[in-house]
């Protein structure tokens, strides 16, 4: 039987991510000097289908402020939206394998991959009822890799815990 591959729309590339948004221009005050007021630099991004939202305000380029919203944006996304995983797919995915070698996960928080890792550890978290043995084993990695991962990015060690304490279980630490 053939599954469909781990998709969340964290994953997406840029083009086709920003294919699914809503982007708004606006002038924003604050560092920049004089020339920061006389054009629209901030940039607001919603994703149409979840309604998960981002912004970017703090560069003087409005492009610079459109990579950053979209960055903000898949780090949101990663947090806020599940995608259902049946355990039986494609999991872990390919990307997963290519940054996870002998039970060690290595990604930087700053990557362009790490929202889709992210994603796709809390995803997996989620389908094992965040039972943290079920998910490393369907990961291939190890315990300690998946609360490093987790504690790169704070929102998501928080909303694990906060699943994990609904269900009774301890928090990861």
């Amino acid at each position: 039987m053939t599954h469909e591959p781990y998709q969340h729309p964290a994953c997406l590339d840029d083009e086709a991510l920003a294919d699914q948004c809503q982007f708004r221009r606006q002038r924003r005050s604050g560092p920049g000097g004089q020339h920061r007021n006389k054009v629209e630099t901030a940039i607001f991004v919603r994703h149409a289908p979840t309604g998960v939202e981002a912004e970017a305000t703090e560069r003087r380029s409005q492009a610079d402020n459109r990579k950053l919203a979209i960055s903000r944006l898949r780090h949101n996304l990663a947090i806020e939206v599940r995608s259902p995983l049946p355990l039986s797919a494609d999991v872990p995915s390919a990307l997963w394998r290519s940054r996870c070698r002998n039970g060690r996960l290595t990604i930087s928080d700053q990557h362009r991959d790490f929202a889709s890792i992210l994603a796709e550890g809390i995803d997996v978290m989620n389908g094992c009822e965040f039972d943290l043995d079920k998910a490393t084993s369907h990961l291939g990695c190890t315990k300690s890799q998946l609360i490093k991962l987790f504690r790169k990015e704070p929102r998501a060690l928080q909303l694990v815990n906060s699943r994990r304490s609904a269900m009774g279980l301890r928090a990861l630490k």
